[in-house]
């Protein structure tokens, strides 16, 4: 009888300790629902309590619609996303419903539920980026590759951070360095270069969708957006902490107020002329698309540009798709409709502004000499009305003479005439803050609720903001907005950065999708990593460089990018990098490496965009060829490609066969297609051929082909290609040769 009691006791003893139904229905309502149902009430449903939980949102009481939609019945399903619950879930909640719904007694605060919403955490015992990589692997079963040859590397590594080929000369040096520091020391060479601002910059300016022009059918120019551009270049290049760049877009006017007076000088104190340089960041919110039909109601251009603004947010720093919340509550993240127009409201009061960036002495001595502009434009108005007379019919000799007197005489006029005032275009404010009001539809007529200015309450709710209830007043929504995002706290932006820098480096992002770390987003390779990598960067003063001498240095980086059958069978996306990922060229990347090559490029820097000649068919393209102001000095058509006009409704065509992105919205990952086009325009388009013709007259004389090989691709032709080689010159010209390497796999692709 005592074993028998025994072994009853023992069979009850797993009833006897598991937690109340009640206990263990929370605990999974909390996991997997209170991030959407929890402080950001999404649909208007609130699950931490069970009066909040009986009261229900929008759709009535919970009770009624939970159990069908964790067993996927009807049209709506949760979670959102692409997992469903786990059956084991969904009978505990099945069960705890059909007992009445309790819940325990005390519950604890609901932590986000969704991973990239929780605290940044260094979790593990790895202490290096191989470690966490290599731990990985082995629990795949996959052998690393070995390392890449040094040509293969610095070749990879001036890419990555320059997007041009290495000289001929820095390859010999990195090769012929034997010290253990060599690697170490391009790095540091390569960051310390002002191409890798350039570089990175053009990284970033995706991200920004930067423009020059609004697109859209009218397409108006923005003739200050170059100094943003130029303000993305200087930052990355001077290593300018990330949390700084983020404040200084978002609202350094608001961070760093003041103005540009000369106090008793003739020059601008340095102090002003640095925020001037913060002011100039905001102009992120200057170069978006617009459609200027829209400023026929105030209330449409102010929505649009505000929708904007907030999708632009979202995307680049927080990663975070909240467009999709503008005309209804977000379908998979928590982030409820009237969460948008909060945030929406963060932005209003705002507008971008032209200010000189002289001081009130410069602009009396332009005023000086305005009288010489009136002039010129008296004369210039003249000329169009006899013209409007005349009515395009032939004129008489007289006529002819009277015309091209007043044309001599207006180029006179506009040579003495002053040159304008240098301006930037920046955020400022309106002298009335208007109100903001969910949108039915996020249609701007269909006002509901007012709201007042807020961030997202599903990472925190943010830091109140207290304006006055009446009268005008100076905002500082922005500042507010910035302190929030910028904080250590959030744990959103470093974790977003560093996976762009991560797919930088090696093609995909542990996130591959860079701009939604939402629920319908890809989920991180190696979260641990991510987490590490972001609490370094925030550790490490939010430094750039840091992080690529971090990823740059590792093991991973600098591994072969051969093909491994056994590891194919595997991972044959390589997701968990085995090997280095080998990608084609940007198409920036090859126009700047072909005149490079062919020891053409023009390394100045910064300044209005350089506005190239077009063939006759690419002409075609435009709709207005005026609107197409061609850059006359020729010695400018050879500059960087980050520095060529970025017209929204034409794209250069050279690059948009290679794949440049639509600056129509934030770029995340550029595409990398294979096409027939590419092959065409890089064999027989007109810039190729004249290129080819330039390297061709560099490289002369018996040593021609191994010059040029070494240019191209970095070394030294092998003694079959220069046998073909010289075969091929007995029949071709050099400029064909030329032609024939600018097209090879190995000049297009970086291993």
């Amino acid at each position: 009888m005592l074993v028998r009691g025994l072994l009853v006791a023992v069979a009850m003893l797993p009833s006897l300790f598991a937690q109340p139904l009640e206990v263990r229905a929370w605990d999974l309502l909390n996991a997997k629902c209170t991030g959407c149902h929890g402080e950001a009430r999404m649909s208007g449903l609130d699950l931490r309590t069970r009066e909040s939980f009986l009261r229900g949102g929008k759709r009535g009481p919970a009770a009624a619609h939970l159990g069908k939609a964790i067993r996927g019945e009807g049209e709506l399903r949760m979670p959102p996303g692409k997992t469903p619950l786990p059956a084991a879930d969904v009978a505990l909640l099945t069960e705890w419903l059909n007992s009445g719904a309790e819940y325990p007694i005390a519950q604890k605060n609901a932590a986000p539920a969704w991973w990239s919403f929780q605290k940044i955490e260094r979790r593990g015992e790895a202490r290096s980026i191989d470690a966490f990589l290599n731990a990985k692997l082995a629990e795949k079963d996959l052998r690393p590759l070995p390392a890449a040859d040094k040509r293969t590397l610095i070749r990879r590594a001036t890419f990555d951070l320059h997007g041009l080929p290495p000289t001929p000369e820095e390859i010999d040096s990195f090769v012929n360095d034997a010290s253990p520091q060599a690697y170490a020391k391009v790095i540091d060479r390569l960051l310390a270069s002002p191409r890798y601002g350039e570089r990175w910059g053009r990284r970033w300016l995706d991200v920004a969708r930067y423009a020059e022009t609004g697109g859209y059918e009218t397409d108006v120019s923005f003739s200050n957006a170059w100094r943003y551009r130029d303000y993305v270049i200087r930052s990355f290049n001077n290593d300018k902490p990330y949390n700084d760049f983020m404040r200084e877009q978002i609202a350094a006017d608001e961070i760093w107020p003041g103005d540009l007076e000369r106090e008793g000088g003739y020059f601008i104190p340095q102090e002003k002329l640095d925020r001037l340089e913060r002011w100039i960041g905001t102009g992120l919110f200057a170069v978006g698309p617009v459609n200027y039909e829209f400023a026929l109601s105030g209330d449409q251009f102010r929505v649009e540009w505000q929708a904007d603004a907030v999708e632009t947010t979202g995307s680049a720093f927080l990663g975070l798709t909240l467009g999709c919340a503008r005309c209804h509550d977000h379908k998979f993240d928590p982030i409820p409709q009237r969460d948008y127009y909060r945030f929406a409201a963060l932005f209003a009061g705002s507008e971008d502004r032209e200010i000189p960036i002289v001081g009130r002495y410069g602009i009396f001595d332009y005023a000086r000499h305005v009288p010489r502009q009136e002039k010129a434009d008296q004369i210039k108005a003249r000329i169009q009305r006899m013209d409007k007379a005349r009515g395009g019919r032939a004129m008489t000799a007289a006529e002819r003479d009277e015309r091209e007197t007043d044309l001599r005489k207006l180029g006179e006029a506009y040579l003495k005439a002053p040159p304008r005032v240098q301006t930037a275009t920046i955020l400022a404010h309106t002298e009335v803050v208007p109100e903001t009001f969910i949108l039915g539809r996020g249609e701007f007529t269909n006002k509901g609720e007012r709201v007042a200015p807020g961030v997202l309450s599903a990472i925190g709710g943010g830091p109140e903001i207290r304006e006055p209830a009446q009268g005008p007043f100076v905002p500082q929504r922005r500042k507010a907005l910035a302190e929030w995002i910028a904080s250590p706290e959030n744990p959103l932006p470093a974790r977003v950065m560093v996976n762009r820098i991560w797919q930088g480096h090696f093609g995909r992002g542990i996130v591959n999708t860079p701009n939604d770390f939402g629920r319908q987003g890809d989920p991180p390779s190696h979260p641990d990593l991510l987490d590490w990598l972001a609490a370094e960067f925030i550790e490490k003063g939010w430094s750039v460089k840091h992080m690529h001498r971090l990823m740059m240095n590792s093991e991973a980086y600098r591994r072969s990018s051969a093909p491994d059958a056994a590891n194919a069978r595997i991972d044959a996306a390589n997701t968990y990098l085995w090997r280095m990922n080998r990608r084609r060229l940007e198409g920036e990347e090859i126009r700047d490496a072909v005149i490079q090559t062919a020891g053409q490029l023009n390394t100045k820097m910064g300044g209005p965009p350089v506005v190239l000649p077009l063939s006759k068919e690419e002409f075609l393209g435009i709709r207005e060829p005026e609107l197409w102001p061609i850059t006359l000095d020729p010695a400018e058509h050879t500059r960087r490609s980050v520095y060529l006009y970025v017209k929204r409704s034409f794209k250069m065509p050279m690059l948009e066969t290679f794949d440049v992105p639509d600056p129509t919205q934030s770029c995340a990952r550029r595409e990398s297609s294979t096409v027939a086009p590419q092959a065409l325009a890089m064999m027989n388009g007109d810039f190729t051929r004249t290129y080819a013709e330039k390297m061709a007259a560099r490289f002369q004389g018996s040593n021609a082909v191994e010059q040029a090989w070494r240019h191209a691709l970095g070394r030294a032709p092998a003694a079959e290609e220069a046998e073909r080689a010289g075969t091929f010159l007995r029949r071709n010209t050099l400029s064909d040769l030329m032609l024939l390497l600018l097209n090879m796999n190995e000049f297009l692709y970086v291993d």
